[in-house]
């Protein structure tokens, strides 16, 4: 059996600490995190938790050695020494898909990428008595060097983790479901408040909360690389889909409503809904047509209404105050910064119709408070795949 101590779980920057919290609440212990990184230790059920119930996180890697490399000739050592056999079958080949380096004196990463290939590549073929590796189905490895030390790592994910499989299509510049599950947490939202999303786009805010409500485990329903290499278990596998699906409660009312001025990817956002729902292909329970029913009532992902046209009773009939969570359109988006900022001054109309409610919202633009017309409670940087962008929250409207 190979080793397994360590791994880590890749984020956007910003959301560390959420994903740390994640990671301890699967009863995992956390080593450190930093700049898009957590490291964590964890044995192989561990792997299967956090690969099917981290919900910020956007990729796991086994961490297949961190030591000392203050030269190539260190760096080559520590690879060519780890058990690639005891990971990787032979069917494989292997490829150092990314390199980061940072305050260390390798800082060359196309060389730091070479060295680190030939020597996996070498303790393979040495030990499989080949010349060459497969180059048709590779396994990734990630190097991370940090002051000197050398993080090298064995991606477990495949796919991204914000693939959840639910999402086919998207409108333009869709938000990751990871970055959408983090400002969701990041807001303090909880399911016994309502929630509304005046620029649903693909409805990917709606059916994070959703799944978060309802226990789905944003994992469950796919495949990961780990299944491909040696330490992949299948019956541990099946253990920990079991176990998450038995958490399942679509018994627990939730109160989400959408809206989008483009009836298209409204209808999307629907189709998405549906295949959301059925991620847990071994639920007991159906989702309840009610609930189904009252988010229709309640214009979500099923209304092409301008946001400015909403109030806190077509978003919630109850009355209550709730939370607004949004992804409002970027410039990119709309064609040109000037439009985005028009909207921004325009979404002032949700201070009248949800007064009393939180809002938390993610835009690129740094001056979206100007616009608005009211300065935040709060504002972090958060970056939304390759994008930097901010969080702007109110505690209320």
């Amino acid at each position: 059996m190979p080793l397994i101590e360590s791994a880590v779980a890749l984020c956007a920057v910003g959301a560390e600490k959420i994903v740390s919290n994640e990671i301890r609440k699967l009863g995992l212990k956390v080593i450190e995190s930093g700049f898009g990184k957590v490291r964590f230790n964890t044995d192989l059920e561990g792997l299967y938790r956090s690969l099917m119930g981290l919900r910020v996180a956007d990729r796991v890697l086994l961490e297949i050695a961190y030591y000392k490399a203050g030269d190539f000739d260190a760096l080559f050592d520590g690879v060519r020494r780890q058990s690639w056999e005891a990971y990787i079958p032979a069917h494989m080949g292997l490829k150092v898909a990314k390199v980061r380096t940072n305050r260390s004196r390798l800082e060359a990463e196309t060389s730091i990428q070479a060295v680190v290939h030939k020597a996996a590549a070498e303790r393979l073929c040495t030990k499989r008595g080949v010349n060459r590796l497969p180059v048709d189905n590779e396994a990734e490895l990630r190097v991370y060097i940090e002051k000197d030390q050398a993080s090298v790592l064995l991606d477990l994910s495949g796919e991204p983790l914000f693939k959840r499989g639910y999402r086919t299509r998207g409108g333009d510049a869709p938000l990751r479901e990871t970055t959408a599950a983090a400002i969701i947490l990041h807001s303090g939202w909880k399911r016994k408040f309502p929630l509304y999303d005046p620029f649903c786009g693909s409805g990917t805010v709606a059916i994070e909360a959703a799944m978060y409500a309802w226990d789905i485990a944003p994992g469950i329903g796919r495949d990961f690389a780990l299944q491909q290499l040696l330490p992949g278990d299948k019956k541990i596998e099946r253990r920990v889909r079991e176990e998450f699906m038995e958490k399942v409660d679509f018994s627990r009312l939730v109160r989400i409503a959408g809206s989008d001025s483009d009836a298209g990817v409204v209808s999307a956002a629907r189709a998405n809904m549906e295949r959301a729902y059925a991620l847990d292909k071994g639920a007991k329970q159906a989702v309840p047509s009610s609930t189904v029913l009252l988010m229709e009532k309640a214009k979500p992902l099923g209304s092409s209404a301008n946001f400015a046209d909403i109030s806190s009773a077509d978003a919630n009939a109850a009355g209550e105050e709730g939370f607004i969570i949004t992804n409002p359109p970027y410039g990119r988006r709309l064609g040109d910064a000037e439009s985005a900022e028009r909207t921004y001054t325009e979404m002032i109309r949700l201070a009248r119709n949800f007064s009393g409610w939180r809002l938390a919202l993610i835009t690129d633009h740094p001056g979206f408070e100007s616009f608005f017309g009211r300065k935040a409670d709060s504002c972090r940087e958060i970056t939304n795949g390759a994008i930097r962008s901010y969080l702007f929250q109110y505690e209320k409207l």
